[in-house]
């Protein structure tokens, strides 16, 4: 195994964001998102980015930075709640948006993860979804969606080695290890960075061969969308 640690994050998220690609990024709400590299593509010169991810942020934070720096043409997301940027855009129809069914979301993306170009789902038929899409009646009508892929995936591990295996927390793995199968490049961050050996086969929730860079992270948030406490 060899090393996949970079020093410069910022230069090798520069090198791969670029004008016209498509990100896919971890995170549910806040929680797992790859605070990091968010902020470093916040500070690019990159514009109209297709964003893969479940809420595109949210409460004024995570991919929200891109946002509001007019940095995302397109979106494909499957929430919108909680984030007064991305619906002020889209009532202002100055962006596009795809909204999917969010167990259409992960298989789409997983499909793309394992090979497998279409898949049929009775999810959304008789719909919006349903409009301009194959059908096809098995034990009950169906639609085909097809596999989504990303040219990079941004994501966030709590503990990573220097090949690129992660172990994630709790439910802050949510989408990202799928992405990281279905994008051609994936750049993780992770809280804590080990030495290639010392993170125990058992503990792995995505192995290495699916990661092409690695760093720490700092400074990390961890923020909570609404905190609420008994008085």
């Amino acid at each position: 195994m060899y090393s996949k640690k970079i020093d410069s994050p910022r230069e090798t998220l520069k090198k791969y964001v670029t004008n016209n690609i498509s990100i896919m990024s971890g995170g549910f709400g806040l929680c797992g998102i790859p605070e990091n590299s968010i902020n470093y593509i916040s500070q690019l010169q990159a514009n109209n980015l297709t964003v893969i991810s479940n809420n595109i942020g949210n409460s004024g934070r995570g991919l929200v930075k891109l946002l509001k720096q007019d940095m995302i043409s397109k979106a494909l997301c499957s929430y919108v709640g909680g984030n007064p940027d991305l619906e002020e855009k889209i009532l202002n129809q100055t962006i596009e948006i795809e909204l999917i069914p969010q167990g259409t979301f992960i298989e789409r993306i997983r499909a793309a993860g394992v090979g497998v170009r279409a898949f049929y789902t009775p999810t959304g038929y008789g719909t919006l979804i349903a409009e301009g899409k194959e059908e096809k009646d098995f034990d009950r009508p169906c639609i085909m969606e097809y596999s989504l892929s990303a040219d990079v995936a941004i994501i966030k591990a709590e503990i990573g080695d220097e090949f690129g295996n992660l172990h994630f927390k709790e439910t802050a793995q949510n989408f990202s290890p799928l992405m990281a199968m279905a994008a051609k490049t994936t750049i993780v961050e992770v809280e804590k960075l080990v030495s290639i050996g010392e993170l125990k086969p058992e503990l792995i929730h995505l192995p290495g061969i699916f990661v092409q860079h690695i760093y720490e992270g700092e400074n990390y948030e961890n923020a909570i969308e609404h905190l609420k406490v008994r008085k």
